[in-house]
């Protein structure tokens, strides 16, 4: 049998953090809205994320605003103007998709 943890881990790893830290959790909804949104895209979408590339944008600025995580550029997490303007489509899209 084998010396591993009682959840089948090894005894005495060390664990590795996650790469971008540790972020606090948005325990006073300061940014339910832009996730509201995120999420309700995503589900009728079919979960195909790059069609809501624009609110993912959006919940990441609200959380650095709110300093629930670190200010960086949003080119550092991905996201560039070109990919700004294909959404724009899509968003009103998607907007016309809710109000229906």
């Amino acid at each position: 049998m084998s010396a591993g943890g009682a959840f089948g881990g090894t005894r005495g790893a060390r664990p590795i953090p996650p790469e971008k830290g540790v972020f606090p959790l948005d325990h006073m909804h300061e940014c339910d809205l832009e996730k509201r949104d995120y999420l309700g895209c995503l589900k009728s979408s079919g979960h195909k994320s790059e069609k809501c590339r624009h609110f993912s944008k959006k919940y990441l600025e609200c959380r650095m605003a709110k300093n629930l995580m670190a200010k960086q550029e949003m080119s550092e997490l991905g996201f560039s103007k070109d990919s700004e303007v294909e959404s724009c489509g899509e968003k009103e899209e998607y907007t016309e998709m809710i109000k229906v």
